[in-house]
């Protein structure tokens, strides 16, 4: 069936969910269908990814290849065992350049007591090859980044950094290659990193949950759900799974079901990058967000859960709560 005539079928059904999807996949990468590899026993080489580190309150600021990357942060002068390392890992198409991760660079450049991390997988994650065969290919790549990753980490440890330390966020892909990431550390050190943060993890490709960013990979796995079922996964995996308003779409970028296809897709990536930028904002606003323990968007968008179990979404939250949580964000002002 040519794509012009599968759009037109697609269009119509756009409301259901199911077409959503689909919709989104047929309008980005054409009418082929997605090869999906995703094998734990594949190890390929990502020798070639970059790791960026940064002490922003002494000015030190250094690269490596990952390979290297432990050895060289832990031979950092007066490296303070005792400081949070934030490693952030981006998803498909991103780079150190990115307004993403510029983004993440100054959310972190004035939280004390910690040194920030950056993870430049693009050498294996780039669109240079067309969107379907650079995620197919990128998806492939997704276990072995991991293990390269989970290396590093326990590299650190072995150089005296506590696990407890150690807190990855990821976005998209990289938020599914931080469930490797906690995998392979567990096996590698019999023991788990503090928390994952995964912002709209990447839903095609990643129907399993074994294949999928989870609980029981950190001692907190809280997830992020902006553009679910489309771009992002709407599987509730996490400790924790926060739906930012319904979870799909994002209020600052449009509605989805009024727009032609086209424009539906721009509003499914902008949903889809909102996550970032709304959970960065709240590293300078702890009072932001209020979320509520709820089942279901309807619910919760209507007031019924506004008794239920409380916490806090966002860089603030205090990893003790676990379930279903909704909040709006609505009145934020963090574009």
């Amino acid at each position: 069936m040519k794509t012009f005539t599968l759009l037109i079928i697609l269009s119509v059904l756009y409301k259901n969910v199911l077409a959503n999807r689909l919709l989104e996949l047929v309008t980005a990468i054409g009418s082929k269908t997605l090869r999906c590899q995703l094998s734990r026993n594949m190890n390929l080489d990502v020798s070639k990814i970059d790791v960026y580190f940064y002490d922003f309150q002494n000015h030190v600021y250094r690269s490596f290849h990952v390979d290297k990357a432990a050895q060289g942060i832990l031979a950092i002068d007066n490296l303070n065992n005792a400081n949070k390392f934030f490693v952030y890992v981006g998803g498909f198409k991103s780079n150190i350049q990115k307004k993403s991760t510029e983004r993440i660079r100054n959310a972190f450049r004035d939280i004390g007591n910690s040194y920030l991390i950056i993870v430049d997988h693009s050498e294996y994650t780039h669109a240079n090859d067309g969107d379907r065969a650079s995620y197919e290919r990128s998806v492939k790549h997704v276990p072995s980044i991991g293990k390269k990753l989970a290396q590093m980490l326990a590299g650190l440890k072995a150089g005296g950094i506590p696990p407890k330390k150690i807190h990855c966020i990821g976005h998209s892909l990289g938020s599914q290659i931080l469930g490797h990431v906690g995998e392979n550390f567990i096996k590698l050190t019999s023991q788990k990193i503090s928390r994952i943060t995964a912002l709209d993890p990447a839903g095609p490709c990643f129907d399993k949950k074994s294949e999928h960013v989870r609980s029981g990979l950190a001692d907190y796995v809280e997830v992020y759900h902006c553009n679910g079922r489309v771009l992002g996964s709407g599987k509730a995996f996490g400790d924790i799974d926060f739906f930012a308003n319904n979870g799909k779409t994002q209020p600052e970028c449009g509605n989805p079901s009024s727009l032609s296809p086209s424009k539906a897709l721009l509003v499914s990536k902008c949903s889809h990058k909102t996550c970032v930028m709304m959970w960065t904002a709240t590293i300078l606003h702890q009072d932001w967000y209020p979320a509520y323990n709820c089942e279901q968007y309807k619910e919760f968008k209507i007031g019924r859960c506004s008794q239920n179990k409380m916490t806090t979404a966002g860089f603030w939250n205090p990893g003790t709560a676990t379930g279903k949580y909704y909040f709006s964000t609505n009145g934020y002002n963090f574009i």
